[in-house]
């Protein structure tokens, strides 16, 4: 029976006409192994028949050919081996997990004491420190303390009718500013009811508090 050759999808072949190499990486950190460039034997081969070939020519160039049908297959067979021996080399350096079967690195991805990948069984002292400075975090947004820009935004502001942009240059105003800083218009023009002293908004004709006409 033909021996079978067991690989994994977390590894990337580098080989070329030149030589093998191999790279392997952890499914949760992505930490990776490289082998050793490992000259091919017969790329090197073909490239000195190829080289005579086109120097001679004839019955070279003939044997060049034979030489780049048999480099074909020797070359497939010679990085089986190569991919073999690489896989022979890493595969200490790797753990598969059997609650998700991922493989990953021992060094960093391992959790030695639960016998599982750190993914399905966190360090939890790791995890602690991680959950203290996220509730940290969010202790300083709970008791930030409101700029003083911000103070000024009272209910009392945010029952006003506020612009967005100037009347007169339509520049966008900064907050609710009395006077545009692009072109210096007045913003508010509130007028007073002449008999209940209320704030009548621009456009209004009568008092909204007692209905009194609007001097124009």
């Amino acid at each position: 029976m033909v021996e079978k050759i067991e690989f994994v999808r977390n590894f990337a072949d580098h080989s070329t006409n030149k030589g093998f190499q191999f790279e392997f990486h952890c499914d949760r950190c992505g930490t990776g192994f490289r082998t050793r460039f490992k000259p091919s034997v017969t790329g090197a081969l073909s490239d000195v028949m190829g080289a005579a070939s086109s120097l001679i020519g004839g019955i070279f160039g003939k044997a060049a050919d034979v030489s780049a049908r048999v480099h074909s297959a020797a070359w497939e067979k010679a990085r089986d081996n190569a991919f073999v021996e690489a896989i022979r080399e890493i595969k200490p350096e790797f753990i598969q997990c059997p609650r998700c079967s991922t493989w990953v690195c021992r060094k960093s991805c391992w959790n030695l004491k639960k016998g599982l990948c750190k993914g399905c069984a966190p360090d939890l002292g790791v995890e602690m420190a991680a959950a203290q400075a996220s509730r940290s975090v969010e202790e300083v947004w709970a008791h930030a303390q409101m700029a003083e820009e911000d103070k000024k935004l009272s209910e009392k502001d945010w029952r006003e009718g506020i612009r967005a942009t100037c009347p007169s240059c339509n520049a966008p105003l900064p907050g609710n500013v009395k006077f545009c800083p692009q072109c210096g218009e007045k913003i508010k023009e509130t007028a007073i009811c002449g008999k209940c002293r209320a704030k009548i908004a621009p456009g209004e004709k009568f008092c909204p508090q007692c209905g009194n006409k609007v001097s124009e």
